[in-house]
């Protein structure tokens, strides 16, 4: 048999030897596992996959990366792989962050430092034991600088804001390979691109955020079989809007496989989900979900729950899971909306989204944080999500189909803004910030990445030079 090597794999030949990094090319042992995602529907085939175990192997790859001609893509766990594999990886470098994990908290400070292949719950066992919260997301498994570098929504956000403005500094090696710290007084400019930005700018090899003084919130969740869900999303559509910031949570649909995983009671079955968290006194937070229990759930959990608790509170898959899905946001949810909605997810629905969600925005979300970084705030009251299972070609297909129709049907109501930590799939990047701010982006990716060395999964291109785009 012979074997015809292109020019992105000769060039990638060079990195084989780098030390602490294992470096994995096609036709090695190890490729298939080292370029899998989380999100294992995702195939992305990058020119090499390395997997550096500390800062100064993730410099030796992004010099020899550079070296040879080669961009470098950082990841973390994957579970937003799908725009990274959309632009193509023929002459990229995935460099996985997954070996670097090391977490430390300052409890005097508030501040932890994390190294950028950690997950959430590496961060939130040690905080909790500190008596300390962090913005975490709605998932154990996430990685940590993904979530955070992209914005990030967790159950603190509509009082505390986007995690992403929670952070005090990052460390990243540049273009050049060089370690740089960047904070609100050292390459400040830097900073504020990250934040928000997301990958488009270096490798983040740390990130340091703040952490708050929460040990507990009144949360929970409240579940209804789907044939209530009109009355349930009408309550909760009306009430949302104008609630306490205090108060975060999340209306889900949810079509429940009948697998053990699941508790007896759901098992298999279609069901209506609120959930979320008050930070607050029982009292307040029962005084909140006041009207959303006066429509008699059969399942009710809402009560004092410890801080390190709540990121399993969504229950989110974990481990890896093949998913399709879309997003929107959404400035408003009138009537018209709700009945958009659950005309495609709602009782007698077909649909195969294992979940059909809306985020309750606004509060801290909604306004302009004047510490914050390129993404400020979230335009919109709403976040809109329809995720599949992709078990399988033909499910994955399917699940596009119904995902792309629930956000098609809600699109009137759209503000035109993403999110691009929930836009699982290649988009404008441009939607997601104003333009002041989309240009802001693209002057600073020049000027610390002017070869075009690196590629975020969202990417943030390079000016217009002699009438084209450099990317």
């Amino acid at each position: 048999m012979t074997i015809e090597l292109t020019t992105s794999d000769l060039r990638a030949e060079s990195l084989r030897d780098l030390r602490d990094a294992e470096v994995q090319l096609p036709g090695d042992p190890g490729y298939d596992a080292a370029r899998m995602p989380w999100n294992v529907a995702v195939d992305q085939r990058p020119a090499a996959v390395a997997t550096p175990t500390d800062v100064a192997a993730v410099q030796r790859v992004v010099r020899a990366a550079a070296a040879a001609g080669l961009r470098v893509a950082p990841q973390g766990t994957g579970h937003n792989a799908g725009p990274l594999a959309a632009h193509g990886l023929g002459d990229v470098v995935l460099l996985r962050t997954s070996a670097m994990t090391r977490v430390s908290i300052d409890s005097t400070r508030r501040i932890a430092r994390v190294e950028s292949g950690a997950l959430w719950e590496h961060v939130t066992e040690p905080a909790a034991d500190a008596g300390l919260a962090a913005l975490h997301g709605s998932s154990p498994d996430v990685g940590v600088a993904g979530y955070s570098l992209g914005g990030g929504i967790g159950w603190y956000a509509r009082q505390l804001g986007l995690a992403t403005n929670s952070l005090t500094a990052v460390e990243l090696v540049t273009a050049d390979g060089e370690l740089v710290r960047a904070d609100a007084n050292r390459n400040c400019e830097l900073f504020w691109a990250v934040r928000g930005g997301g990958g488009s700018f270096g490798v983040v090899t740390a990130l340091e955020f703040r952490l708050y003084p929460i040990e507990s919130a009144y949360a929970g969740m409240l579940i209804w079989d789907r044939e209530q869900a009109e009355r349930v999303l009408r309550r909760w559509a009306e009430w949302a809007p104008e609630a306490p910031d205090e108060v975060t949570t999340s209306f889900r649909v949810l079509n429940l496989p009948p697998i053990p995983e699941i508790p007896e009671m759901l098992r298999g079955r279609s069901i209506v989900m609120v959930n979320g968290a008050v930070l607050g006194s029982d009292e307040r937070g029962a005084e909140l979900i006041a009207g959303l229990r006066d429509l008699r759930p059969e399942i009710d959990t809402f009560g004092r729950m410890p801080a390190r608790a709540l990121v399993r509170l969504h229950m989110d898959p974990e481990g890896p899971t093949p998913g399709v899905s879309d997003s929107t946001m959404l400035g408003s949810l009138p009537g018209a909306a709700v009945d958009a909605f659950l005309a495609e997810v709602g009782p007698g629905s077909t649909s195969s989204l294992l979940a059909a969600e809306l985020r309750q925005l606004g509060g801290a979300l909604g306004r302009d944080d004047e510490r914050g970084g390129a993404l400020k705030r979230l335009d919109g009251q709403f976040l809109a999500f329809g995720v599949a299972i992709a078990a399988t070609p033909e499910m994955a297909v399917q699940g596009e189909v119904d995902a792309a129709r629930l956000v098609g049907a809600l699109e009137p109501w759209a503000g035109g803004r993403r999110y691009l930590n929930f836009a699982e799939g290649a988009v404008d990047a441009r939607s997601a910030y104003d333009e002041r701010a989309w240009l802001q982006l693209k002057a600073i990716r020049t000027a610390v990445d002017p070869r075009g060395v690196f590629l975020g999964n969202h990417r943030i291109p390079r000016l217009v030079e002699d009438g084209r785009v450099t990317d």
